[in-house]
């Protein structure tokens, strides 16, 4: 086995690359390893595709291994299942730089795996796995045009930081990755609090400097150890089939991409497929051209008819300009039994938005290689088929359902509040109803309206804007609040959210290299007047959060305790919880750190729990009189429960200022009387006075 091994310096750590020694009858595998992170990659190709493929079948799968930080999965079954949602995410992430780059007629089914083998718990796999990938397609003979690199970028008291480990990650106020060429950037994912588009820009430069020196030592170790390309599968458009294409279909396609309601326009197009069909696959007749050719070359027409028409005429297929963003109505409070809801309507695209409030219960567990968690904020996110007018699978989230979901989430975490100022779980739900273009900007704008409706008091609002680009060598269009068809045709889907002050999130995918920064900051530029202007329309119904919460919500209080009384609360085998729970029918949650979450639907279960838990967790203090309980009675005095499960001695000499010789003729077991704790023996006996009191 010869093992070939290439070592980068990524931000302040030495990254190495090596291959020949794992995995030798792949297509190409390589370990990448940082720290004592190691990040494994194959790339595969089948040996046959299928001739009417008009796609690349692309398949990559993330995997974290849990033996990788010295642990199984929790639970019964202890092998690792169906993809986590992190694992979901990262292969996205994989994917979305890699696609564009393979060359073009390439349609054989790749498959990537990427396993994590090793965590140290400091060195975040992410960006490793992405460049594992990348190398290993670089030096197979797989038809990748040139290599991508990516990285992590975090902003710590304003300084920009590449790679960061996990401690420092938490302490940024900015998470971004980011991949692309040695010329450009392709992808790019971040969320932030509330940063300028300046500090992004600086941000993405930064990483973008980075990633320039990964894919210069990668297209080096391609020519030294990489396999020779194999192009013997690749499918060219024969040279006349475009024209002959753009005869039959030309004129009539041009109307229908005119067309400004969205299904109205897929049925024209559709006439002009049938009229394609039926010209170059007529009956009894052997075709010229395959399928997947003529479907390629319609595509490309639809798209030059597109962006001329976009870029010559400043005219969008609904009728638009560039900057123009699509009607907008807002109904909040929507559903009448929610806790909050909203109805976001952005021209053909709209979402129910539903939120939830509960307890620390409520919260979504998970678990991934830093141990077991639960967020007590998060959004799912539901595409069903109707949504596009279409019969399709309806069942667990797919891909992207889980993609833009998780964007809506992280937009609309930075907004808000603190577990003290608002004790609840937040559970928000985004029901798309219709789609056109960028529902899960949708999600962010009536997930935030839910958010207000339900009395959150979030920090401030926001709204989410896409952006597109119609890119030609001499010029360029920016597109605010895309439609489907120019996600598709276009060349970028540009997703921001924030506010006129500042960015929370950003998502962007670009299909084609040229990007610069010069566009990209005249893309935010727009973007910002764009989602202002959404802002202003949401704030026109909804300018503030509700005074009240919903009668229908749950109220919750939070009190602490020290956390060496948890125990106390608990009582022997939850004995003690459980009572209080029944006495009063609250819920009731304690974390390790003391805090104390009581859920209930009055506010005067509440107040009983709460009077019973202080009960159990106080202090007995010398000086202090309480109104307690005469538990029992014996002829030296009386024993009084001042605090629950708490009791004290009151001798006869301290019940009266007088001689009492028989306390039963005074009092009875069961009564209460206030008493004065006078001393507290080293043994824990309470000495009480009532004669203190009088």
């Amino acid at each position: 086995m010869q093992s070939e091994t290439l070592t980068i310096s990524i931000g302040t750590q030495p990254v190495t690359f090596e291959t020949g020694k794992i995995a030798r009858q792949a297509n190409g595998a390589v370990m990448v390893t940082c720290g004592e992170t190691t990040v494994f990659a194959s790339a595969c190709s089948a040996a046959n595709s299928d001739p009417n493929s008009d796609f690349l079948p692309l398949r990559i799968d993330y995997q974290e291994k849990f033996s990788s930080a010295g642990k199984t999965v929790s639970g019964f079954i202890k092998r690792e299942g169906r993809p986590t949602e992190k694992e979901t995410l990262v292969s996205r992430l994989i994917d979305r730089p890699i696609r564009p780059l393979f060359e073009k007629g390439y349609f054989d089914e790749v498959q990537i795996l990427s396993y994590v083998w090793s965590y140290d718990g400091t060195h975040l796999p992410e960006p490793l796995a992405i460049c594992a990938a990348s190398a290993a397609l670089v030096i197979s003979d797989i038809p990748l045009a040139k290599p991508i690199g990516a990285v992590r970028v975090a902003m710590i008291n304003d300084q920009l930081v590449i790679n960061p480990t996990t401690t420092q990650l938490n302490q940024s106020k900015l998470d971004l990755m980011i991949a692309g060429t040695e010329e450009a950037v392709l992808m790019i994912e971040g969320f932030c609090d509330f940063l300028t588009e300046e500090e992004v820009l600086k941000a993405i430069t930064e990483g973008h400097r980075a990633i320039q020196e990964i894919c210069q030592h990668l297209t080096q170790w391609q020519k030294s150890i990489g396999k020779e390309k194999d192009r013997s599968t690749l499918r060219h458009i024969p040279q006349n089939l475009c024209q002959e294409v753009a005869a039959v279909a030309k004129d009539p396609l041009e109307k229908a991409l005119r067309v400004a309601n969205k299904k109205d326009r897929e049925i024209a197009q559709n006439s002009v497929r049938a009229l394609v069909h039926k010209a170059f696959f007529p009956e009894n007749e052997t075709p010229k051209y395959s399928e997947a050719h003529v479907a390629y070359a319609l595509k490309s027409l639809s798209s030059e008819i597109l962006r001329k028409m976009i870029v010559e005429e400043n005219m969008r297929s609904d009728g638009r300009q560039s900057t123009d963003i699509r009607q907008i109505t807002v109904e909040n409070s929507f559903l009448p039994r929610t806790h909050g809801s909203s109805l976001f309507t952005r021209g053909e695209t709209q979402a129910v938005a539903v939120c939830t409030l509960g307890g620390d219960s409520m919260g979504q567990r998970f678990e991934d290689l830093d141990g077991e968690k639960i967020s007590r904020f998060y959004l799912q996110y539901f595409f069903p088929p109707f949504s596009v007018g279409e019969v399709g699978r309806v069942g667990a989230p797919g891909r992207r359902e889980v993609g833009h979901g998780k964007l809506a989430e992280r937009a609309l975490a930075a907004i808000l509040p603190s577990k003290e100022e608002f004790p609840y779980t937040v559970r928000l739900e985004s029901n798309i109803t219709e789609s056109n273009g960028s529902s899960s900007m949708a999600s962010v704008c009536g997930g935030c309206l839910a958010m207000m409706d339900a009395g959150i008091p979030i920090k401030r609002p926001v709204a989410g804007i896409a952006m597109g680009l119609i890119f030609e060598p001499t010029k360029y269009t920016i597109l605010s609040d895309i439609l489907g068809i120019e996600d598709a045709l276009g060349d970028m889907d540009f997703k921001i959210t924030g506010d006129q002050n500042g960015i929370t999130a950003f998502q962007m995918d670009i299909k084609i290299e040229g990007i610069t920064l010069e566009i990209m900051e005249a893309a935010l530029k727009q973007a910002k007047e764009g989602r202002v202007h959404i802002l202003n329309k949401m704030l026109a119904v909804c300018p503030e959060s509700s005074a009240q919460m919903s009668k229908y919500a749950p109220r919750i209080e939070t009190m602490r305790i020290k956390p060496g009384k948890i125990a106390v609360v608990i009582g022997p085998g939850g004995k003690q919880i459980r009572s209080i729970i029944e006495q009063t029918g609250v819920q009731i949650d304690i974390n390790d750190e003391g805090i104390v979450s009581i859920s209930a639907n009055d506010l005067q279960s509440i107040e009983k729990a709460k009077a019973i838990i202080t009960g159990l967790t106080a202090e007995i203090e010398i000086g202090k009189i309480y109104n307690g309980k005469i538990t029992s009675i014996v002829p030296f005095g009386v024993f009084v429960e001042i605090l629950p499960g708490k009791e004290g001695l009151c001798h006869i000499s301290e019940f009266d200022n007088t001689r009492i010789n028989s306390l039963e003729e005074h009092v009875k077991q069961g009564e209460m009387i206030s008493v004065k704790v006078l001393d507290i023996n080293e043994r824990g006996q309470v000495k009480l006075s009532r004669k203190a009191t009088l």
